[in-house]
């Protein structure tokens, strides 16, 4: 099939765009740019749809012509979402009571394209009262044969033609978070936290067999978990988390980290070999191996296989975020948030191969396209709201387009199926740079080498001794004593020899010698020596010293 041109969507403060990227670098030919207070916007799963949300009405567009398909009048929607296929858009406003007090059916189900109904004449398919905001969209199985909702104490499923009938129900005391996977499996993953002094838990069943779980892990330290399936469906990553750090060791509580598969053959801890929070872990689109970044600064970045077994480790830094290309052929490595916002790329399929490092900034956005060709970095209010703006960087390491903006809130990438974009290698060959790249890197001033740290004259020109070292610059690891304290002495040179409770020390025979010689001569006896010992005191009858 025919590659089509990449595109991204952005959102600022004044409005809304469309953008084909490489190779055209121009904005998207028939689309009007709409202004004023634009809330969210988003693609459909598929690539097929655009839309956006204003305060009086949604409208969706076609993403590759820019022509309207939809316009919804509906007030105060401040999300939307569509179905895998695009056949669903799914509106949620702003939590709101009729007339009686009662709470509104916030939430709302719409079909994207009905033949001969105009948007102001369409109805729902469903409406449902939604008060939280966050995991407000309903989730739907690969095929949107089946969408499923979470309420009190159970997880809804409907058939998405009929969303007005429970279809079933999966009853769960106390779930808190659900997730469907992908792929052709109908399986669903729960997770149901500690609670009444009983341990936290994550089941998968499959649809609609709900009596018994085909696997299922049982954890204390559990009160929130992100359920990460893999693209096929065929394996679920669990990374739980505490709010409070028992052992002090961390502001942010505990993170561990389970695998499950789907069939039951097989559900484990994830061992890590470094003491730290768990920062990051991800996928890799061929569902066979994923990446976790783990550990205190230093991080350290390890690829895991499906049984949980380490393949390979990628150099200690100061990383926290990995994320594999659409192809699976390329990891990147990073560092975001409070760190300097290094991208490391490495090749998988060259033994892993470190391609280039990027300076990227103060990313608040860093996506592949789907090509897997190049990167896009992007600051974004209200994180940052200076310096805002987008940038694209290739596989290779160069920086293709710039593009400065006033307070962009949002950008991401038109999804596209891989058998949709080019293919070949690459790596080669290396395309032109858009001339705005020239121009941002002519304006950015080279960094002049920092000085480094102080070495007095003796010590110029000679390696720094090992327990100087950092541990990524191959110092020795850091290790903490068994009751949380900072060992004694030089990081790298071992704990410090430990005394065993009612031993004499070492050193006390030689100065009970020397107590015993010192006896042994008496005052003007100390072999023609000068005594060093004070004069007596004078003390009176009383035997108080004289005043």
């Amino acid at each position: 099939m025919a590659s089509s041109s990449l595109q991204f969507a952005y959102r600022t403060q004044k409005g809304i765009g469309l953008f084909d990227a490489a190779p055209a670098y121009q904005p998207l030919s028939g689309f009007v740019k709409p202004e004023g207070n634009l809330r969210c916007c988003g693609y459909s799963p598929c690539g097929r749809y655009f839309a956006w949300a204003s305060p009086e009405v949604v409208t969706v567009v076609d993403a590759s012509t820019g022509q309207q398909v939809l316009a919804l009048p509906i007030l105060n929607v401040y999300e939307l979402g569509f179905s895998p296929l695009g056949t669903f858009l799914i509106t949620w406003e702003r939590p709101a009571k009729d007339e009686n007090g009662d709470a509104t059916k916030n939430l709302k189900v719409w079909r994207t394209v009905e033949e001969g109904v105009a948007g102001a004449d369409k109805l729902p398919l469903g409406k449902y009262v939604q008060k939280s905001q966050g995991g407000w969209n309903l989730q739907y199985t690969a095929d949107e044969k089946y969408c499923a909702r979470l309420v009190t104490n159970e997880v809804q499923f409907y058939e998405s033609h009929d969303l007005g009938t429970v279809w079933n129900k999966l009853r769960a005391e106390g779930v808190a978070d659900f997730a469907l996977a992908p792929g052709r499996s109908y399986a669903v993953a729960v997770f149901i936290p500690e609670r009444k002094g009983q341990p936290a838990a994550v089941k998968v069943f499959n649809v609609p067999q709900f009596n018994a779980p085909i696997s299922q892990k049982t954890f204390f330290k559990g009160d929130k978990v992100q359920l990460k399936w893999n693209q096929l469906g065929t394996g679920i990553l669990v990374l739980a988390q505490t709010d409070v750090d028992k052992s002090n060791k961390s502001y942010y509580g505990e993170t561990t980290l389970y695998l499950l598969s789907v069939n039951g053959s097989f559900d484990a801890r994830v061992s890590l070999d470094k003491e730290g929070p768990i920062h990051d872990v991800s996928w890799s689109p061929n569902s066979k191996e994923f990446g976790v970044v783990y550990g205190y600064m230093p991080a350290k970045t390890t690829i895991f296989n499906h049984r949980a077994v380490a393949t390979h480790s990628f150099p200690l830094g100061p990383r926290n975020t990995i994320i594999f290309s659409p192809t699976g052929r390329f990891a990147l490595v990073a560092g975001f948030g409070n760190l300097a916002g290094q991208i490391d790329i490495y090749d998988l399929e060259k033994d892993f191969r470190k391609l280039y490092t990027i300076e990227g900034g103060n990313p608040s956005v860093c996506t592949w396209s789907p090509d897997s060709r190049y990167i896009m970095t992007a600051t974004t209010s209200p994180r940052l709201r200076v310096d805002n703006g987008v940038k694209l960087w290739h596989v290779s390491g160069a920086l293709m387009y710039n593009e400065d903006m006033v307070e962009l809130y949002n950008v991401l990438w038109r999804p596209q199926a891989l058998d949709k974009v080019a293919g070949g290698d690459p790596m080669n060959p290396i395309p032109a740079p858009h001339a705005s790249a020239a121009t941002y890197l002519g304006s950015v001033k080279t960094p002049s080498k920092p000085a480094g740290a102080y070495r007095p004259p003796g010590a110029r020109g000679l390696a720094t001794p090992l327990h100087f070292k950092r541990e990524d610059e191959g110092g020795a690891a850091h290790v903490s004593m068994n009751n949380g304290s900072a060992p004694i002495g030089p990081n790298g040179f071992g704990r410090p020899r430990r005394g065993v409770p009612g031993a004499e020390f070492s050193n006390k025979k030689k100065r009970n010698n020397k107590k015993k010689e010192g006896e042994a001569n008496p005052e003007g006896q100390n072999g023609g020596g000068a005594s060093l010992a004070p004069p007596p005191r004078d003390f009176g009858r009383s035997g108080h010293e004289g005043r």
